[in-house]
């Protein structure tokens, strides 16, 4: 079992999945253990209230629009979140995003 589980969430889960990829390579040339997935926004009330819930969210910069929302369901879970640095996303600098979710564990 992965020794922490990052979850982003974007429109339909398609888009960060490049980025998803590349964050796993940084986690794994850093020796780090983390279950690194992309999500619907439509899914982060499943997600949440799962017994196996992230330990952190992060939202993909084309959605937001949708923090406000979002942060007020993460924070009722106890789960930090915060919105993917638009610049970040756009180079897929999977490292600087992982440390983005690293910084609010």
């Amino acid at each position: 079992m992965a020794d922490k589980k990052i979850m982003l969430a974007c429109a339909a889960g398609m888009s960060t999945s490049l980025l998803v990829t590349k964050m796993q390579e940084a986690a794994k040339a850093g020796g780090k253990d983390y279950e690194i997935f992309a999500k619907s926004t439509a899914d982060i009330d499943n997600e949440l209230s799962s017994s196996d819930k992230p330990d952190v969210l992060l939202l993909g910069p084309q959605v937001s629009f949708m923090k406000k929302e979002v942060k007020a369901k993460t924070d009722a879970a106890g789960i930090p979140m915060d919105v993917i640095n638009m610049m970040d996303y756009g180079m897929m600098k999977g490292d600087k995003v992982l440390a983005t979710a690293e910084a609010l564990l």
